[in-house]
């Protein structure tokens, strides 16, 4: 009998794995390992939000199934959101939906849109669901080269972005049906603007394309301008969806929460699907994450603060060594191309190499996608007198090895 089910032998090895099997060997022979390689939010939840979930929990009314849609009041929260944030109307009943976090969603709607065969295109290197999700869905990828320098003008990356889009149009067989966006990238931390976002909806409306939008990352910025949302563009709706979530911008990874909104029909295809995978999240998160996002916000100022904080050290110290990195303008990540006397080695064994030589995890670029080869991830996830540690352990390790 074959071992290999149809749907695992179209997912390649986990490149990850290679790290993290060292990182535990690691830890388990003593060493004290500094990990940047998850983006895994190291801050607690703020307490206001813990407490109205405590308050949900003892309520035994709670304690029954809830709806795979998401309660009414967190529906017209994410909908109160997007009209204070980003200027935009969204109805709660019929161009929302809670998920149960960002991923969920998109792994979800893939399922529900794509047929065997369908391309779908995406950025590369990306985060891997935006891939893997319609590949398991029987979907065929075309990847938008997406990585490269982060130093580079936005108007010059929205012209390759461009150039490679029409390309892919205009060789892909059967027409694709949809592409996904991520803007800030994980995990290039890449950003973009109003203009860009309109161009790729003119785009897509012309070819009939759908546009999945990634924006689990938008309040994780440090400059004065926020990143936008698709769905500021008119008539993006006609063809977008967008996902986001609280992991991040409240510190709950791992109460999985996330939602979509845009498109009626594609949110009534998640629905549909949602309708019988899961009955949704636990009623007493859905009444905290309505808590999070309709309470005060100075939190997610300090969460933005921490990081931007995290960020600088790790920048400052990288460059310091001698390690030339540029500085992202949102999310949790720095997109570090490999040192130049190493950038032969690719970014795997490098990432390997750094864990043996300086205790210190990172996420190799490859595993995002080839287009990430020649970079690292790291997340910051570390507080700042272990980034400083961690420095001194680079430090060390680069002097050693010239």
């Amino acid at each position: 009998m074959n071992d290999q089910f149809h749907r695992i032998r179209r997912l390649p090895p986990y490149v990850f794995a290679e790290v993290n099997a060292a990182k535990a060997q690691l830890r388990q022979d003593g060493a004290d390992v500094i990990d940047f390689g998850m983006g895994n939010p190291d801050s607690p939840t703020p307490q206001h939000i813990v407490d109205k979930m405590v308050e949900a929990v003892r309520d035994p009314r709670t304690h029954r199934y809830s709806t795979s849609r998401g309660i009414p009041g967190l529906r017209k929260a994410l909908s109160a959101y997007y009209e204070r944030r980003f200027n935009v109307a969204i109805d709660p009943e019929s161009e929302a939906i809670v998920t149960l976090g960002s991923k969920e969603g998109l792994a979800n709607l893939a399922q529900a849109i794509t047929s065997p065969g369908d391309v779908v295109l995406v950025p590369n290197p990306c985060y891997p669901i935006h891939s893997f999700g319609f590949i398991i869905a029987g979907g065929a990828i075309r990847s938008l080269p997406a990585g490269g320098e982060m130093d580079q003008p936005l108007s010059v990356f929205r012209q390759n972005f461009m150039d490679a889009l029409s390309r892919a149009v205009a060789h892909s067989i059967p027409k694709p049906l949809a592409v996904v966006l991520n803007f800030p990238q994980n995990p290039t931390a890449q950003c973009v603007d109003l203009d860009f976002y309109e161009e790729v909806v003119d785009f897509c409306k012309y070819h009939d394309i759908y546009i999945l939008s990634d924006i689990a990352y938008s309040e994780i910025y440090f400059g004065d301008v926020p990143p936008p949302s698709i769905l500021q563009i008119p008539h993006a709706r006609d063809i977008a969806v967008e996902f986001t979530s609280l992991s991040k911008t409240y510190s709950m990874p791992g109460w999985r929460i996330g939602f979509a909104a845009g498109n009626k029909k594609l949110i009534a295809a998640l629905a549909r699907i949602k309708s019988y995978v899961d009955y949704g999240a636990f009623t007493p998160i859905q009444v905290a994450a309505t808590a999070a996002m309709n309470g005060p916000q100075d939190c997610v100022d300090q969460v933005r603060a921490l990081y931007k904080e995290r960020r600088d050290v790790l920048v400052e110290g990288l460059n310091k060594a001698g390690w030339k990195v540029p500085s992202p303008e949102a999310t949790m990540f720095v997109w570090a191309p490999l040192p130049e006397r190493f950038s032969n080695m690719g970014s795997l064994e490098f990432a390997k190499l750094l864990l043996e030589k300086a205790d210190v995890a990172v996420a190799p670029g490859v595993g995002f996608g080839e287009y990430g080869e020649g970079y690292l991830r790291f997340g910051l996830v570390e507080n700042t007198q272990r980034i400083r540690q961690a420095l001194r352990n680079i430090r060390g390790f680069l002097a050693a090895d010239e």
